[in-house]
């Protein structure tokens, strides 16, 4: 089968995440990337990093590619992407949008409803090959047009569009709430008296460990946690105290303070 070419409308941090992900893992090769941003510097950096062809008038490279990627911030002028896109992209080109909070139906008001649109909310993840992409595909679109491309930066969810706001707060944001708790523990051991380097890295293994036991015995937490504390033991009393600090509440509520964002940010789009 024919390597796929891709083009990126936008250079930011997560697009440059894609492309090393995706170069990384052989999914596509520099020569089938080229990149448009506004901002001059990232497109160098770009260019000098990974060797991508960035020099391409973005007419040309819209229509030569089989996926276009729509990397642009929220609050940038969508329109005018999508004007681009409408006159210049290929019939068969499918368009992938990365952009939070962005639906369909508006993307398909951009660029035109008669072709295959994607909305992609990618995981954070990339550079390890795990985490998992929230994906949702108009009528036009088939799994089989993006799932080598997205396989390539982790793991992919293909979900109703309904539910990639959800998806976005709850399952991208993930990696946010973890990074939370492991600095955290690691402070709670040195607060113990641990020296820092040695809590890091108990931190680290036991909560690494703690995942691979989780999908080693295919267990409930619940039911590790009534394994590992005796009645009256250590752990019982360390998770009583845990308890009365609404930790359990608070993320729940940190979950949902990043969903209800991630539909705000899509208000501004006419």
């Amino acid at each position: 089968m024919a390597e796929q070419r891709i083009h990126f409308i936008g250079g930011g941090q997560m697009a440059e995440a894609i492309i090393r992900a995706i170069i990384a893992n052989q999914t596509a090769s520099a020569r089938s990337i080229t990149v448009a941003d506004i901002n001059e510097e990232r497109i160098r950096l770009l260019n000098e990093k990974y060797g991508i062809l960035t020099d391409i008038r973005q007419e040309v490279a819209l229509s030569e590619a089989d996926l276009i990627i729509i990397a642009v911030r929220p609050q940038d002028n969508l329109t005018e992407v999508g004007q681009l896109v409408h006159e210049y992209a290929g019939k068969n080109s499918a368009v992938i949008s990365i952009v939070a909070g962005v639906t369909i139906e508006q993307l398909a008001s951009y660029i035109g409803g008669d072709r295959a649109i994607i909305r992609v909310i990618p995981n954070t993840l990339t550079d390890t090959g795990l985490g998992y992409s929230g994906v949702a595909l108009n009528a036009h679109a088939t799994k089989e047009q993006v799932d080598v491309f997205l396989n390539g930066f982790g793991k992919v969810q293909y979900l109703d569009e309904s539910l990639i706001d959800t998806f976005t707060g709850y399952g991208v944001a993930g990696p946010n709430y973890v990074y939370y708790f492991i600095e955290s523990l690691a402070d709670a051991g040195v607060l113990s008296g641990l020296p820092r380097e040695q809590a890091w890295q108990v931190a680290l293994e036991n909560v690494e460990g703690a995942v691979a036991m989780l999908r080693q015995t295919k267990l409930h937490p619940r039911q590790l946690l009534d394994i590992n504390n005796s009645p009256g033991g250590v752990g019982i009393h360390g998770l009583y105290e845990l308890n009365n600090s609404d930790f359990a509440a608070g993320l729940q509520r940190s979950v949902l303070a990043a969903v209800k964002r991630t539909a705000e940010l899509g208000k501004d789009q006419p």
